[in-house]
């Protein structure tokens, strides 16, 4: 029961669905691991697998743990500047936590920074426009990193060599999008009749947070907040990182240039609405890399090492800081988890 004037969190993240819901994607990351051990006609993955370096896996780790670090980094000049470190801290590492066993990329993780925040007092249209501009930013530096080294492969300027539908146009795909979302404000928010009915009240409350995060999202970039910034670009530089890092522990040295691309086509399986992605990236990475010529049996090592880590690391470091966070909630010496100050 509910003691009445004490902030509890919503049914969807009490500890005991979410801990269910960790469970279930535990259990399917065992079944893919057994079935990578024990399926016949995987003996050269089982082989790579068991000829892995340890050094090249810690690091891949270190790097995870970087990447981790750096998505925490963006929290506060996006969402509240004013807030506490410590609660900054522990909301990122809950949100990535959250985004090792909630579908959509990570997008559910957010969830629970937008509770705290609204919480806070902060206006939940002010929190769903910085929630989309957290997405966007977030996923900005891969599809401009792509743009700018599918194009410098096209030219020949950036190796390996690779046909022009490996190269010109995932490059092209990706400068497309990036247009298209920085000429979406000049869409505008519309306007709705008298009598319009509720879904078209929904899709313009869409509209216009859609619209609103992409502006609130260009307005931050041009501010280029130091901790923003470094945030971005580390979160996705280390996690390239850890891929090329899992490759190497597996004695194979993909090109940079591949691992880049390979990185923004294969995570799109992570939008599949999979907990974790789980499955929808693997298959992804594997299938986009092989694609570019990595050799089959050791990419199915390196993702399989590459998703392990990306699962158990934050989940890991997340769960303690969502704990922390939990228990802070009516204590009188966490007041920003309650209210935040300046929540503007």
């Amino acid at each position: 029961m509910p003691v009445p004037g004490r902030l509890e969190m919503p049914s969807e993240l009490q500890p005991r669905k979410l801990a269910k819901r960790a469970l279930t994607v535990a259990v399917l990351v065992v079944v893919i691991a057994l079935v990578v051990v024990l399926a016949p006609g995987l003996d050269q993955v089982r082989h790579i697998l068991m000829k892995g370096k340890p050094g090249w896996l810690v690091l891949a780790t270190a790097l995870e743990a970087l990447s981790c670090v750096s998505y925490v980094l963006m929290f506060r000049p996006i969402f509240c500047r004013h807030m506490g470190r410590r609660t900054a801290w522990e909301l990122g590492w809950s949100e990535l936590a959250m985004g090792s066993i909630l579908p959509a990329s990570g997008i559910g993780g957010l969830a629970l920074g937008a509770w705290v925040l609204r919480e806070g007092g902060m206006p939940s249209d002010q929190i769903a426009r910085r929630s989309v501009a957290f997405f966007l930013i977030k996923g900005a530096v891969n599809f401009v990193a792509v743009t700018v080294v599918g194009a410098l492969m096209a030219v020949g300027l950036v190796g390996p060599h690779k046909s022009v539908l490996l190269t010109a146009v995932p490059a092209a795909g990706a400068a497309v999008v990036v247009a298209v979302v920085v000429l979406i404000p000049r869409v505008g928010t519309g306007a709705l009749r008298e009598r319009s009915g509720r879904i078209a009240h929904a899709m313009a409350a869409g509209r216009r947070t859609l619209v609103g995060g992409v502006s609130e999202a260009l307005s931050l970039v041009r501010r280029a907040d130091p901790l923003l910034v470094i945030g971005a670009i580390g979160y996705w530089a280390w996690d390239n990182a850890v891929l090329l890092a899992t490759f190497h522990a597996f004695g194979y040295s993909p090109p940079i240039s591949i691992v880049l691309i390979a990185y923004l086509i294969g995570q799109m399986g992570g939008l599949l609405p999979i907990p974790g992605g789980l499955g929808g990236i693997d298959g992804g990475l594997i299938g986009t890399f092989v694609l570019y010529g990595t050799p089959a049996a050791v990419t199915a090592a390196a993702v399989l090492a590459y998703r392990i880590i990306l699962f158990w690391l934050p989940l890991l470091i997340g769960g303690v800081a969502f704990v922390s966070l939990r228990r802070g909630l009516n204590r009188a010496d966490r007041p920003d988890l309650c209210v935040v100050p300046a929540a503007t």
